[in-house]
């Protein structure tokens, strides 16, 4: 039973892995694009109002692919919960790549600095 367990956490993990890496290469993609169209139309002396449209729609796309890489991020923190429950805890799924301490990793705190230290 276990065995099963594992090879189902494996699919899962290594999906998980893809869906990352595709959706930060798609955030990489519209950010080259919504960075480079500006420049484009100084390029080619067009007027400021030429393509402002599409360059709107491409910024909302952009924000679009970071609020999905916070789902997917959110999607992988609760799978390692999943991974608790299924008694998995020790087994190591990893992409190769260490996760950032919980600080790090966007959950900050606060701490007291003495005074005289700011500067």
């Amino acid at each position: 039973m276990l065995h099963h367990r594992r090879q189902a956490a494996e699919q899962v993990a290594q999906s998980l892995f893809e869906t990352e890496a595709a959706i930060d290469a798609a955030i990489a993609a519209a950010a080259r694009l919504t960075g480079l169209m500006p420049a484009a139309r100084s390029d080619a002396r067009l007027s400021a109002v030429v393509g402002q449209e599409a360059f709107e729609i491409a910024s909302v796309t952009l924000t679009e692919l970071i609020q999905a890489r916070r789902s997917i991020v959110q999607t992988h923190h609760t799978l390692a919960d999943v991974q608790t429950q299924v008694g998995l805890r020790a087994v190591s799924f990893g992409g190769g790549i260490d996760k950032p301490a919980a600080e790090q990793a966007g959950e900050r705190t606060l701490s007291v600095v003495p005074e005289g230290a700011a500067g």
